[in-house]
């Protein structure tokens, strides 16, 4: 993933400055790897300038994502190749809230740990299908991410945690993601979503 440490202003969309997404979850092993291959894909076939990192609240440093994870971006028609077993686990930084334009969390716990623990970038912070719900169009990243985190973070908006689960678990989550991944993509280009 792009490691780039450039910090763009508020801009309206289609901007030529890149947007530094950062997708969040507990382990990174699962959710948040997914959901990073999943933009840098879209990204690279739209020509969009994003740049992803992934990372977790709570993770061993360093371990690689699960296998049932693998197969099921495997599985996902469109994906494209990648190398999955490049990925190391990551624990969100200082750094890499600073670095973010948005922080897109799987879950309400991964929101709340933004607030907690990095809270001069807790705007940033926001469920993926709840930006997806409530990120107006017409206005740049910076005035979407705004909207979408003025609302509370809600359990109704969570992507489940496969961990534990078997793999046709881990194939519906990356499915579900698949779906948001492009909803988010839209929105970010005022494209909207029907």
């Amino acid at each position: 993933m792009n490691q780039d440490s450039s910090r763009p202003v508020d801009a309206p969309a289609h901007r030529s400055s890149p947007v530094n997404v950062v997708t969040l979850c507990t382990g990174n092993v699962a959710r948040s790897v997914m959901l990073g291959y999943m933009l840098t894909t879209i990204a690279h076939a739209t020509d969009e300038a994003w740049h992803v990192r992934t990372a977790g609240t709570h993770v061993t440093e360093g371990s690689a994502m699960s296998s049932r994870t693998r197969d099921a971006l495997v599985k996902i028609e469109g994906l494209g190749d990648h190398r999955y077993g490049a990925h190391r686990s990551h624990q969100l930084s200082e750094a890499d809230a600073e670095w973010a334009d948005v922080i897109l969390c799987a879950e309400v716990d991964n929101v709340n740990y933004v607030r907690a623990n990095l809270a001069p970038h807790a705007y940033k912070a926001v469920q993926l299908a709840q930006f997806v719900r409530y990120a107006p169009l017409e206005v740049g990243i910076d005035a979407q991410v705004r909207a979408a985190h003025s609302h509370e973070p809600s359990a109704d908006f969570n992507v489940a945690d496969p961990a534990g689960g078997d793999q046709a678990i881990y194939d519906a989550c990356a499915r579900q993601l698949w779906e948001l991944a492009h909803a988010f993509a839209l929105i970010v280009n005022n494209e909207g979503v029907d």
